[in-house]
C-alpha cells in the first residue's frame, strides 16, 4: 500500500488567505487533492472540520504535513494531544519540511518549545486584541451591536404599532427587519402576532 503526505492549512479570519500555505504544502510533496483546510477558525479551536476530515484521511504510514506547528495547535496541549494521536497510529508529522520524531529527546524538545512559541504567540494576540478594545471602547469607538432603526424610525414604528392598523409581520417588512424588532420597538409582546 502506497503511503501518502496529507496536507493540513488553517487561518484564523474568512479575510485571511490560504496561498502561501497551500503553495508550500505542494512543493514539500502534498498532492492538492490532499489538502485539507480550515478557514476562519483559531488553532485554539479544537473543532475544525478541516483537521477532523485530514486527520481522518490518514492511514498508518502516512505523513501529515503542515508548514508550521501553530497551524496545527496553538496550545501545547493540543500539540501533544494531536502528536501523541499521530504516532499512535503510526502516522508521521511534518512540521515545514522537517519529520518531528516523539521518541527522540531532542525532537521532543524542539516540538515542545515549537509549541510554547505559538501558544505565546497566541497569548500576546489575545492581550493585544483585549487592549485596543479597552482603548476603542474608552474613546467611544466601540459601542456594541447598533440599533436596526433609526430614533425617528422607532418612533414611526411605535405610532403605527399602537395605532393597530398593521400586523407586526407588515411592520417588519416595511422597515426591512424581523419581527423580533417589532416587538421590541412596538412593545409587544412574542408571541401575540397580530
Amino acid at each position: 500500500m502506497e503511503t501518502l503526505l496529507i496536507g493540513y492549512a488553517r487561518c484564523s479570519t474568512d479575510g485571511q488567505d490560504l496561498t502561501a500555505q497551500t503553495q508550500a504544502l505542494k512543493a514539500l510533496g502534498v498532492n492538492e487533492t490532499r489538502i485539507y483546510v480550515d478557514h476562519g477558525l483559531t488553532g485554539r479551536n479544537r473543532e475544525r472540520p478541516g483537521l477532523r476530515e485530514a486527520l481522518a484521511a490518514c492511514r498508518c504510514g502516512d505523513t501529515l504535513v503542515v508548514t508550521k506547528l501553530d497551524r496545527l495547535a496553538r496550545s501545547v496541549r493540543d500539540a501533544k494531544y494531536i502528536s501523541d494521536e499521530l504516532f499512535a497510529r503510526e502516522i508521521r508529522l511534518n512540521l515545514g519540511g522537517s519529520v518531528h520524531d516523539p521518541t527522540d529527546p531532542v525532537g521532543r524538545l524542539l516540538f515542545n518549545v515549537l509549541a510554547m512559541v505559538a501558544e505565546f504567540e497566541a497569548d500576546l494576540l489575545s492581550a493585544r486584541t483585549k487592549e485596543g478594545m479597552k482603548v476603542a471602547k474608552a474613546k467611544g469607538r466601540l459601542r456594541g451591536k447598533q440599533p436596526k432603526l433609526s430614533p425617528k424610525q422607532q418612533a414611526n414604528l411605535v405610532s403605527l404599532y399602537q395605532a393597530g392598523e398593521h400586523t407586526t409581520a407588515e411592520l417588519a417588512e416595511f422597515f426591512g427587519v424581523a419581527r423580533s424588532t417589532v416587538y421590541r420597538g412596538g412593545g409587544a409582546r412574542p408571541g401575540v402576532v397580530r
